[in-house]
């Protein structure tokens, strides 16, 4: 694994190449957003809360800092049968059409509300739903123009949670299929407000059926996405606390990254604890 700045370097040498001067050009990505996350549930567990038999998964290791560009599990339905399965897919999407798979270096997130207009993300966004499985995921906030510090996001119940998200296969001249995703994004809760001005879609549990299923009606009889689901999670079921800036690094990846950051001082009202 690569230290956070070099792969934030990669990733803005990508940009350039697709026709973005900086980050701030590419609409659907930004280095500051939802660029990590922690999944530390054991398969068992997410085998159960996701309803999947635990003999179909894909093996796959906690990770406590799990970075763009790596390969992570999540969960969508099966083509032939329709079910629920995980499958390893590459954080960044690729769209079926692109030339380059470098394309996945600009799209780690896509605006919910803009994800239906987006040529890289409308079909997907009709058809190829999923759920990225964590524990929690990290946010960055600026303290001044040098330092920014990170906060931790998980819910209050200690449970794993389901992020929205979109997913594509790209088919290369040579060689096998591509399969990669990204991570759906919505304005900020309360609790997320004073850190970053996006925050991570998440799909209440009751609704993962509606977010997977590809089906729906919606005017002249095509379908429509569930976008009603893509709003900001209810803050009072969450919890957020300060960690080590050791998250900074990707080659870092243990549970320790969880740890409240006790040198950091609370921020505004109590809304800020660890789970």
């Amino acid at each position: 694994m690569l230290p956070r700045l070099i792969v934030l370097d990669r990733v803005q040498s990508g940009l350039r190449r697709l026709g973005f001067r900086s980050g701030a050009d590419a609409p659907n990505y930004h280095p500051c957003m939802c660029g990590r996350f922690a999944r530390k549930s054991t398969q068992q567990v997410l085998a159960d809360w996701f309803g999947v038999d635990l003999e179909d998964i894909p093996w796959f290791a906690p990770s406590y800092n799990a970075a763009p560009q790596s390969v992570q599990p999540v969960v969508r339905l099966n083509r032939d049968s329709g079910h629920r399965e995980f499958a390893q897919m590459r954080w960044g999407l690729v769209p079926f059409w692109a030339k380059d798979a470098k394309f996945g270096y600009s799209t780690i997130n896509a605006r919910a509300e803009e994800a239906a207009n987006k040529p890289a993300y409308r079909e997907a966004l009709k058809k190829r739903r999923c759920l990225v499985p964590v524990d929690a995921f990290y946010e960055w906030q600026r303290i001044d123009k040098k330092t920014r510090h990170p906060f931790a996001f998980a819910l209050k119940s200690g449970e794993p949670y389901a992020i929205a998200g979109l997913w594509e296969r790209w088919q290369p001249n040579e060689g096998d299929a591509l399969e990669t995703f990204t991570i759906l994004t919505t304005d900020p809760n309360e609790l997320m407000e004073p850190i970053h001005n996006r925050m991570p879609v998440i799909v209440g549990e009751r609704d993962y059926d509606r977010w997977l299923e590809p089906g729906g009606h919606g005017p002249g009889g095509g379908a429509r996405p569930p976008v009603e689901l893509l709003r900001p999670y209810p803050a009072e079921k969450m919890n957020a606390w300060p960690v080590s800036e050791r998250v900074g690094n990707v080659r870092n990846n243990d549970p320790q990254l969880l740890e409240p950051d006790s040198q950091v001082p609370q921020l505004g009202p109590q809304l800020f604890e660890p789970s």
